[in-house]
This record gives structure tokens, C-alpha cells and sequence, in this order.
């Protein structure tokens, strides 16, 4: 059995991958300018991707006897191009930091699954700051 405080850090996951779910699903039908069309549909498949590990990790917590929230954390989508990036390349980074204690948590535990699940959404995680950080990167000239 789990302990409480993994499962509340399952909770935590999914809220934070609703929110980001929601928050880069409207980035993509907000965002405008010269480079919307190159890179609109990577926000929505970012989205999509996001949303998919929601389920999983619900899933997961479910099965180890937890309840899922269906609250995401405060969405903050932003007002431009510059600052929906530097808001994204964040919320990336907190959620790598957020994995990576629930891989070393879920270990203790010899939760073997967890800590697999959560290696497998850290890879997706740790590109999705890439493609921002990238995309931030021509703010920086």
C-alpha cells in the first residue's frame, strides 16, 4: 500500500497536469503573430500529451487506493507570446522537480510501477521544457 504522502504527490501531479492541459490547449487557440501557424499545433499536441498523463497518473493513484482530484492548480495562460513561454518553461520545471521526488519517493516504497509511470512522463516532461526554452530563445536576441 502507498504511503499518504506519495498518494498526495499523485494528486499534486495530476492537478498540475490538468492545469498545464488547459493552460497550453488555450495558449494554442490564443496565440497569435507571424509564428502562430509554425507552432500552434505543438501546443496542442503538448496538450493532448499532458492530458494523457492526467489519466495515467489517475489511473495509478486509483489503483493504489487513492481518489483523484479533478481540480487543476491555478491556470496562468498569459497575455503573449514571451510571457506564455517563460510561464510554460516554469510550470515544466516544476513539474520535473515534482517527478523526479515522486520517482525517488515511489522507490522507497518499492513502488516499481510508480517509479517507471514517472521516469516515462519525466522523458515527455523534460521535452516539452526543451521545445519552450527553444521557442523562448528567440526572445533572447
Amino acid at each position: 500500500m502507498a504511503s499518504k504522502e506519495l498518494l498526495d504527490m499523485l494528486n499534486q501531479a495530476i492537478a498540475m497536469e490538468l492545469q498545464v492541459s488547459i493552460q497550453y490547449m488555450w495558449q494554442h487557440v490564443m496565440w497569435r503573430g507571424p509564428k502562430h501557424m509554425a507552432v500552434k499545433d505543438e501546443f496542442k499536441k503538448i496538450a493532448i500529451t499532458e492530458m494523457k498523463h492526467a489519466e495515467a497518473i489517475a489511473e495509478r493513484l486509483f489503483y493504489l487506493g487513492g481518489t483523484p482530484t479533478t481540480q487543476p492548480t491555478p491556470i496562468n495562460v498569459g497575455n503573449n507570446l514571451r510571457e506564455m513561454l517563460e510561464i510554460d518553461v516554469k510550470e515544466e520545471e516544476k513539474a520535473i522537480e515534482l517527478y523526479k521526488r515522486i520517482v525517488r519517493k515511489a522507490q522507497e516504497e518499492g513502488d516499481i510501477v510508480t517509479a517507471w509511470l514517472f521516469q516515462k512522463i519525466l522523458e515527455d516532461e523534460e521535452e516539452h521544457h526543451d521545445t519552450f526554452t527553444s521557442l523562448l530563445e528567440d526572445f533572447e536576441v
